[in-house]
């Protein structure tokens, strides 16, 4: 005896609506019709139901079904494609479930890139934000980089930066620029990029200046955005002075 769509979701142990989308998606055949217009599901819509549901089971997405096929002759090529997604997932999500229980232990905060979790302590809440900015504009070899700047920096200087008020006088904005300067010189020196960042960017470089500008200029009061200007004129300079890079020297010279 045919089977009605409940009937047929029951034995399959699925739901009227999730029959239907099957339908819907072109994965499950329409029955016939009896007289009266109810549907009449025969072994095979049964079986194939089922099949559908072992590959869901499996992971397999609802689009790639079709691909993989049900009748015992499965490309090798869509399996192992499939296999290839399921394996970043597994590893998507194991990196999830280590950056939540680093959150939970309290090593770590909600809002670092990826890559960056065991050195989040070490940033301010304006830099974990401008580590979120960058992770959009830099390609992965520059955000190692920055990575390695964060775990090697001393915070001499960080918590007076961070505490600066807008009025900040002459002298302090200056002492402070003068504190930060040998720091970013260092890094000047050490990845030049920073200077030419072109070849590291992932965006357009008008996109990439617009997106500092606007983060910067949230991030900061204007003492706080005058130190770092000047620190960083500061900082050229002393690259400058103290490297042999014709390609340092070369990008100094070009923005006197």
């Amino acid at each position: 005896m045919p089977w009605s769509t409940s009937e047929l979701a029951e034995l399959a142990g699925t739901t009227v609506n999730t029959v239907r989308h099957y339908h819907r998606s072109g994965l499950l055949e329409e029955p016939e019709r009896m007289s009266n217009g109810y549907k009449q599901y025969r072994a095979r819509h049964l079986v194939r139901l089922l099949q559908i549901r072992r590959l869901r089971d499996l992971g397999v997405p609802l689009a790639q079904i079709e691909s993989v096929g049900t009748d015992g002759d499965t490309p090798k090529a869509a399996l192992l494609a499939i296999d290839a997604d399921l394996a970043a997932s597994i590893e998507r999500l194991q990196r999830a479930r280590a950056e939540i229980r680093a959150i939970v232990d309290g090593t770590s905060t909600t809002d670092p890139p990826a890559g960056f979790e065991d050195v989040a302590g070490r940033l301010s809440a304006p830099e974990r934000s401008l580590m979120l900015v960058y992770e959009q504009l830099y390609d992965p070899a520059a955000m190692a980089d920055l990575r390695t700047m964060v775990e090697t920096e001393s915070d001499d200087g960080s918590a007076e930066f961070e505490a600066l008020p807008v009025d900040a006088d002459e002298e302090t904005r200056q002492r402070i620029a003068e504190m930060f300067a040998p720091v970013i010189a260092q890094h000047l020196t050490d990845y030049p990029w920073l200077i030419e960042q072109g070849e590291h960017l992932s965006k357009g470089s008008h996109v990439t200046a617009q997106a500092f500008f606007e983060t910067f200029t949230e991030l900061y009061n204007e003492a706080q955005l005058d130190v770092l200007g000047r620190a960083s004129v500061l900082a050229r300079e002393q690259a400058s002075g103290s490297s042999s890079s014709p390609r340092v020297d070369a990008a100094h010279d070009e923005g006197e």
